[in-house]
């Protein structure tokens, strides 16, 4: 029995899905969400990152998933974001969207907030469900603001951000929009009891902790039309003991099905337990490749969305048997900046280009702020095109990624400043950064 399912992942890899909205993607290869920290003015996208997705797009997958866009310009995850909000132009959105699309993917927009996981030297907000920090060590917590519970009407606007941000995606040609609910960013904490302590509707019960990430799926399928595809990304679990665990993303996932979700991403960890990038702070998921599939194989039993599944696969022989445990949609990241065209080279029986070199470094978190920055090296690179250069190693690319950051948040700084400026001359050209925006949903 487990050749023939081995047998029928080979074929089904290359094969067509149709999802629930009524949208097909041409197989099974997703490009999963990197943060490319690539904003150009204005917290646009650019002609690098536009160039960056011309190449995947040409790479093969059947799905493209962009890295966080940012549904409020006052809280990034990080000053090389992009914002994507009801003053946003759409034409820069709109030719990153024909960008990706245009080797015959689809293209799906990854919308988020930080929450509390925005570094301190950042202008905003830090926002939570309750005031409790991000703790990564003495050394790097310094590093994150301290943040702030959200009152109800900071939660209600937003939920009304995430729908005009999906709103505004559809019309810029966008075929889909994923809601980021994983790796410690803001619906991640408030579905986790380490981070939400709150006693009101949106605390206590996992229905409760849940009720935000809910109300966030039904308003965008209020807002677009039934053919747009939705998505979520979802921690099959938080790796910390006592956080959100394979049991929560089970009733959780039972949650999503009724209100018209497409696919369910799995991944796991936040910047405290990096098991995103195979560093829990529990030990667990020490697998070289696919690093959640035994928790995504348990999950995929009892779901009846179909589920993705990103972590660390870079084999095509791992995408196989990521597929023959009855997962529906493989996620590849870090492999496709180092292999563009990664879905192509499996196609025609070819591997990967090669690996970026390991960092072995003892402290967990930094070794994931170094790996992340490695990526985003090759990003860049990709962007200004030209290939990946595997040589670099972890030290050069953080600090090559900390000047990048350094000169991003100069611009970013300088563009809010102007907004609020903008905001307090004209405060009835639009709803104001902080203020209560409205959204007339269809």
């Amino acid at each position: 029995m487990s050749g023939d399912r081995t047998a029928w992942a080979i074929e089904e890899l290359f094969s067509p899905i149709r999802l629930r909205s009524g949208q097909l993607l041409r197989n099974r290869i997703a490009k999963a969400a990197m943060e490319e920290g690539m904003a150009g003015q204005a917290q646009r996208p650019d002609e690098s990152l536009i160039a960056l997705y011309q190449r995947w797009g040409a790479g093969g997958a059947g799905l493209l998933i962009t890295g966080n866009v940012m549904v409020h310009a006052e809280a990034l995850t990080g000053p090389g974001g992009i914002v994507l909000d009801a003053e946003s132009p759409l034409e820069p959105f709109a030719a990153w969207a024909r960008a990706g699309k245009s080797g015959g993917a689809a293209m799906w927009m990854q919308i988020s907030h930080p929450g509390r996981q925005v570094q301190a030297h950042m202008p905003g907000v830090v926002w939570g469900p309750s005031d409790i920090a991000v703790d990564v060590g003495p050394r790097l917590s310094k590093r994150f603001g301290t943040p702030f519970a959200m009152t109800p009407e900071q939660i209600g606007d937003t939920i009304t951000r995430f729908a005009i941000t999906a709103r505004r995606a559809e019309e810029a040609g966008f075929d889909g929009v994923e809601v980021h609910a994983a790796h410690g960013y803001l619906l991640s904490q408030f579905l986790s009891p380490l981070v939400n302590n709150r006693t009101d509707e949106w605390g206590g019960s996992l229905e409760n902790r849940a009720r935000l990430l809910l109300e966030i799926v039904r308003a965008i399928r209020a807002a677009v039309s039934p053919g747009f595809a939705v998505g979520v990304k979802l921690n099959s679990a938080d790796f910390q003991r006592g956080g959100f665990d394979a049991e929560d993303a089970q009733k959780v996932i039972a949650m999503l099905e009724p209100l018209g979700v497409d696919l369910v991403e799995l991944s796991g960890g936040s910047y405290e337990s990096p098991a995103m990038s195979g560093r829990p702070a529990d030990g667990r998921t020490a697998a070289r490749e696919a690093y959640f599939l035994d928790l995504a194989t348990e999950l995929a039993r009892t779901s009846a969305l179909p589920l993705m599944l990103t972590g660390g696969i870079t084999r095509r022989d791992t995408a196989e048997r990521v597929l023959a445990k009855h997962v529906a949609v493989v996620g590849i990241a870090t492999a496709m900046a180092v292999t563009p065209d990664l879905p192509n080279r499996w196609r025609e029986g070819r591997a990967a280009a090669g690996s970026l070199k390991p960092v072995g470094w003892s402290n967990k978190a930094l070794a994931s702020l170094a790996g992340m920055a490695q990526v985003r090296y090759q990003m860049r690179r990709i962007g200004r095109g030209k290939d990946p250069a595997l040589g670099v190693g972890p030290a050069r690319a953080l600090v090559a990624d900390q000047l990048v950051q350094r000169r991003a948040r100069s611009r970013y700084s300088h563009w809010l400043a102007t907004r609020h400026q903008n905001e307090r001359e004209v405060p009835a050209a639009g709803p104001g950064l902080g203020t209560a925006v409205s959204l007339q949903l269809h």
